[in-house]
């Protein structure tokens, strides 16, 4: 394989047109690097912020302030979608948080954001790197 065809998955959680969140598996192209080390382009942040949530810890439905990217370091995340939808990330899983209250939108309970929880019994500890809207 080239190293120009060679792509990593990502998951995207993102707001929809219809302001439901979502989530969507894309590939990004890591194009830079060697053969042994392959890379993304670079891309600008805005800083990094470490989080370390109890066993019991559990959020209502919100969005996301800030599109960021999310790393899990310990324990395990589950981010529950509107449609009943979860996906669980665990240590060295990582998402791209672009999930943000539509432009001149009012938070509406019943169809905007996601939720987010810790399972398996031990503390969640994750890093919030912000990242200005990043499309793959």
């Amino acid at each position: 394989m080239s190293a120009a065809a060679e792509t990593l998955t990502v998951t995207l959680l993102e707001t929809g047109a219809d302001g439901f969140a979502r989530f969507r598996d894309v590939a990004v192209a890591l194009p830079q690097g060697t053969p042994a080390s392959r890379l993304t382009a670079l891309a600008p942040s805005g800083g990094w912020q470490l989080r370390r949530s109890p066993p019991d810890f559990a959020s209502s439905f919100h969005c996301t302030g800030e599109p960021q990217w999310l790393v899990v370091l310990q324990g395990c995340m589950e981010i529950g979608l509107r449609d009943g939808s979860a996906r669980t990330f665990g240590p060295g899983q990582f998402f791209y948080s672009g999930d943000t209250l539509p432009a001149g939108a009012t938070f509406d309970d019943a169809v905007h954001g996601h939720r987010s929880r810790a399972v398996g019994g031990e503390p969640l500890v994750t890093m919030f790197v912000r990242a200005a809207y990043w499309q793959p």
